[in-house]
């Protein structure tokens, strides 16, 4: 990247292992969490659910590895248009290429919209009540930045960005490294009613580390 932060992806064992300058940044050994994310985000959104709207509409901020997306894409069936902000264009590239083995064609799917972009940009354009759901897993946690602009991404303006952005019934859900009650306070001056759901990095895992905030509006 431009500020000199090194991606790169790694194959041991058959499995994929994306490094941030040098250390272990996510892996498809450890996929739980980020599947979690999508379900707890997408709930009201499954084939049947009384409130699923005819063709829901859903943002994803960070492509990652694909398995937010692949879950999302299982959860929410058809019709469905399913948005996903990746700053990254090797991201991008290697989910449509190395990582396809595990995770089949995502970004073919007629269902799945690339936008290569900082999410922060991307929404600025919105229109009111565009999504109803919004999931965002780009950073650790306010406390624990991998790239400090990200702080952006916590601050009150943005939250009330995404407020403005989901339906009546829609949701935003958070995927953090570790509880962080202060962020979680953010959420709620910002207008939000919070859920907080413990998350294991795998799913035989002993303790659950990370955390997922799902955020609706209290106001």
């Amino acid at each position: 990247m431009s500020d000199g932060t090194v991606f790169s992806l790694h194959k041991h064992d058959g499995k994929f292992y994306l490094k941030y300058n040098g250390f272990d940044l996510m892996s498809t050994a450890l996929t739980f969490s980020e599947e979690m994310l999508a379900q707890i985000g997408c709930a009201d959104l499954l084939e049947g659910a009384p409130l699923r709207p005819k063709h829901p509409q859903i943002l994803i901020g960070g492509l990652g590895l694909g398995f937010t997306l692949k879950r999302t894409l299982e959860l929410v069936g058809r019709p469905a248009t399913v948005e996903v902000a990746e700053l990254m264009p090797p991201l991008i590239e290697w989910n449509r290429t190395f990582l396809v083995e595990h995770n089949g064609p995502l970004l073919e799917d007629v269902r799945t919209k690339i936008t290569q972009g900082d999410l922060f940009d991307i929404v600025s354009g919105k229109r009111k009540g565009s999504y109803d759901a919004i999931l965002l897993d780009i950073d650790n946690t306010p406390d624990d930045l991998i790239t400090a602009g990200n702080a952006r991404l916590y601050s009150q303006s943005f939250l009330a960005k995404i407020k403005d952005l989901l339906t009546p019934n829609g949701c935003v859900a958070y995927w953090l490294s570790e509880p962080a009650p202060k962020f979680k306070k953010c959420l709620a001056k910002a207008g939000f009613h919070i859920e907080e759901h413990a998350a294991k990095p795998h799913e035989k895992s002993k303790r659950a580390r990370h955390c997922i905030y799902q955020a609706r509006r209290s106001r």
